[in-house]
């Protein structure tokens, strides 16, 4: 996702804060990464349980206040890719 120009910093908080959470919803993986080089690209890796889980963590109240605080910081250009995950670390 992208941030406005001196936003970044901020919507990173934003995406952090509510991670202690997302175990019990059904997550296995919530990365929030950056680029020392990019001041507005911010990369978000998750794994969850399954679709139906995630659909429904995007519901919760905490959830919905998340983005609703994050949302005027950022331009509106999203990426995504869904993958199925056939193993490794940390998963």
């Amino acid at each position: 996702m992208k941030a406005k120009p001196g936003f970044r910093d901020d919507v990173v908080s934003i995406l952090l804060s509510g991670a202690d959470g997302l175990r019990e919803a059904g997550c296995h993986l919530y990365v929030v990464g950056v680029a020392d080089d990019d001041d507005v690209t911010i990369w978000v890796t998750e794994v969850w349980q399954s679709r139906k889980h995630h659909r429904a963590s995007l519901e919760l109240p905490e959830t919905r206040a998340a983005i609703g605080r994050a949302m005027p910081m950022l331009t509106g250009e999203f990426t995504g890719q869904e993958v199925s995950v056939l193993g490794g670390l940390g998963v």
